[in-house]
Formats: structure tokens, sequence, C-alpha cells
């Protein structure tokens, strides 16, 4: 096998296993140079990169090439420039203390799965941050922790993608792990159940399958809105849940909308979901701008970046929508800083992530509460006071579907933000506009005006 035919295999496999964006940033332009003694050097254009593919992926290059030819044992990276021949490159040896062998690897633990669980370690409870977007999530886990199976059994937690479900998710079967290691946990995709339940199926194994998936103390599955025209993903499902759940053994689950708002499809699937709504329904939303602060700070400290807190407040206050947004963000600025060898100033910031990143406008729940009182005409402060005069409620309401439609309010934080109203007002009000809308066209065109009034006076500020 030539250099060229060993790295585009080892490449191919890399490719599936990170993000597009990882890929086609850090192994652009990259090649094996020389192979001799179980050492490979791998060519790469930058410093960037060479730093990036030691510090990140080294682990994971190692393996697939060793799957490929299992006598290498070391990775040497060596900058070079795309137009110079590896000859060239290669005149001196690489020098013994840049060879990263493989029991110096580093303990990356964003690549490590326990095989047995399927949990990566990185997911904890301390790592999670807690705001109102996600307090009734993290309160509910923290609840299923104490006692697994007998309290908020099934916890099903829900929202947006790039929340923080799937680290809250595994952070439960870590805690579980941590309190008793004799527990049998389990974290599974819906789309891998799927695709293991299919092979046990060609392979004549289903008991196999139905034994092992029976046999957890938790079972965690990620992303259930996928089992949706699976009828027979469905119907194995079902019948392992409520085996699971008749045995008092603790099931948790996630997906991007609430139970009720998986299209139903059959009699399978509408007995699955009432299974799932029995238990207790908890959602996740856009975190707030002093969670998303927090989040930053918390990620700066984790990954090491050193960045003025005045950029951490301006990524904040410019990416609204999610978790993952914010770190890419992070990341981003963090890199060019690096490569600029200079701190960033307000401008340079937004200029950078108005390329990579689109952000929404900052919009705050204070500007919808305003807006509305001015298009109803009330003052604004009635808009807070707890009465049920018919000119006050209405728009009350809408500004709270505002606020939990735009801007993804947590109900505990809309509750808080309107003179500390219980959450479920909260709730009634939203769901209120939300069928209303549907069939009062009017409604519908004063949603329009409202929005186009406070977000075209946003992108003017």
């Amino acid at each position: 096998m030539t250099n060229d035919d060993l790295w585009r295999q080892a490449l191919g496999e890399i490719e599936l296993a990170v993000s597009r964006a990882n890929f086609v940033t850090w192994f652009k332009d990259t090649k094996i140079m020389d192979q001799a003694d179980g050492i490979v050097t791998v060519g790469v254009p930058n410093g960037f990169s060479k730093e990036w593919l030691e510090n990140k992926f080294h682990k994971f290059i190692l393996k697939s090439l060793r799957v490929r030819i299992p006598e290498i044992r070391a990775i040497n990276y060596t900058i070079v420039a795309p137009s110079a021949s590896a000859a060239k490159q290669l005149k001196s040896k690489p020098k013994k203390e840049n060879v990263l062998t493989s029991g110096e690897q580093l303990d990356f633990k964003e690549f490590y799965i326990d095989p047995k669980t399927n949990l990566n370690p990185k997911y904890t409870l301390e790592t999670f941050i807690v705001g109102s977007f996600n307090e009734l999530a993290h309160a509910a886990a923290l609840a299923v922790i104490k006692n697994p199976g007998r309290v908020y059994n099934p916890l099903f937690i829900y929202g947006g993608v790039g929340l923080g479900k799937t680290h809250l998710l595994q952070a439960i079967g870590n805690a579980i792990l941590k309190e008793n290691q004799n527990k049998k946990v389990y974290y599974i995709t819906s789309e891998k159940f799927a695709n293991e339940l299919l092979n046990s199926l060609q392979n004549q194994t289903i008991q196999n399958f139905k034994e092992k998936f029976r046999d957890y103390d938790l079972l965690i599955v990620d992303d259930v809105q996928f089992f949706v025209n699976k009828t027979k993903t469905q119907e194995e499902f079902f019948h392992m849940f409520n085996t699971l759940f008749e045995s008092g053994k603790q099931l948790v689950f996630s997906s991007d909308r609430s139970p009720k708002s998986i299209p139903s499809l059959g009699e399978i699937n509408d007995r699955l979901i009432s299974r799932m709504e029995a238990g207790v329904l908890v959602d996740i939303s856009e975190p707030e701008y002093e969670s998303r602060l927090a989040i930053l700070k918390s990620k700066s400290a984790e990954k090491k970046v050193e960045l003025p807190e005045s950029t951490l407040e301006l990524i904040a206050l410019l990416i609204q929508k999610s978790i993952r947004e914010l770190e890419g963000a992070l990341n981003t600025i963090h890199i060019q800083s690096k490569y600029q060898n200079k701190v960033l100033n307000q401008e340079e910031v937004k200029s950078i992530l108005s390329k990579n990143i689109k952000p929404r406008n900052a919009v705050t729940p204070s500007q919808i509460i305003k807006t509305v009182a001015d298009f109803y005409d009330i003052p604004e402060k009635s808009i807070y006071e707890h009465t049920r005069k018919t000119e006050v409620v209405r728009p009350r309401q809408i500004a709270m579907f505002l606020i939990r439609d735009d801007l993804g309010g947590s109900y505990p934080f809309i509750g808080q933000k309107f003179g500390g109203m219980d959450h479920t007002t909260a709730i009634h009000a939203y769901e209120k506009i939300s069928e209303e809308v549907k069939r009062n066209s009017k409604l519908e065109d004063e949603l329009k005006l409202i929005r186009d009034i406070y977000q075209n006076t946003t992108a003017t500020k």
C-alpha cells in the first residue's frame, strides 16, 4: 500500500467521525510524507494544523492508521509548504522529542467513549452550566440520579439542537455510575438502536439483542423523534420500554420536540408516545444572556483560552441560538486571535463572526414587552401587574408567547420576567396564542407587525 493510499483510506474513516467543518479546516492539504521503522511522518500546511492534529486528533489518526498497518507505533507532524516536495522537507530526520508515541498520547477525553456504557466521561454535572433556560431539566436530572427508577420515570427532555440535551443525558449516566459502579447504564441514539435492531434481525440474533437491552438499570435514548416511520423499531422499543419500566428500571429520553409534537403514524407510535408522556416532560430552551456568558467563561477555562471579558460579552450578545454555536464562536475568535498574534478589538470580532456565524438581532425580553405595550396602547407597567383585565391579559399573553417563540425563553424565566408569575401562566399563554394564531389571521398580522417593529428597532441601533 502506498503512502497516498494509506492516507486516503485513513481520511475516509476520519471524515465520518468528525464534523465537516473540522475535517475541512484541519485535514486540508495534509499527506503522509514518509513511513519508516513504525513512524509515520504527516505533512501539514501550517503551525495551526500541526498543533490541532497533535493535540486534538492524534489518537484518532493513529487508530485509523493502525487499523490498516498494525506496525505503526508513532506519528510525527511536520510543516510542509503545499508546493514543496517531500524530499526537500525530509532532508533531516524528525527529532525524537517531537514524536508522539502510543504511550505518550494526550488524554483527549472528547474522543474517548466507554465501550460498556457508550458514555463520554467529559459530560458531567460539574461542567453543565445551569440557568433559567434549563433549571427544570437540571433539577429533574438530580432527582433521577438520587432515586433512579422511583421518581420521574420516564424522564423526557426536549429542546432545540445544540442546547445541551446530550450533555445532561450523559451526565445522568456518569453520575449514577459514580454513585454505584455496579449499575448497568447504557446510552444510545435512536438511530444506532434502529441499526443494531436491523443487524440482529439480519443475523438472527434478535433474542440476544432483546436480552442485552432489558438487562440495563438505566437506559438513555437520545433523539427519539427519529423512531418515526420505523414501525418494527417502534414495536420492539415499545415492548422493551414496558419490560424495563415494569421492572423499576430508569428510562431517560431526549427529543428536539415534545412527545405530542412528534407525528402520530400508527397505533404503536401512539402507544409509545403515550408511555413517554406518562413520565415527566421538561424542556431546555435557548440560553439567556447571563447563561451564555457563564457558558463562555466555563468553556474558556476548560480549554485554557485567554480572551478579554469584553470579547466574551460581545460573543454572548451576538450568538443567541445555541451552546454549540457559542463554543464554535469562541473557538473561531481564539484561533484568529492566536493566528494574528494580537487581542482583537470589538469591530474585528463582529466582522469575523458575521462571516462564520450568522447572529440574530439582539432583541431582549424587555424590548418585546415595551413594543407589545406600545402596540396595544397600554402602560408598560400594567403588563407586569397581576390583573385579569382583558385589555392587559391579552397583550401580556402575546408578549409571553413572543419571548418564548422568538427568544426561546424558558417558562420559569418568563414567569419571573412578568412580576414573578407562576410558570404555568406562561405555559397557558404560549399554548393559547399558539392555537389561536392558527385560525385567526388578524392575530397573525398583529404578531408580524409587532415583530417587525422590535426587529427593525434593534437593527438600527
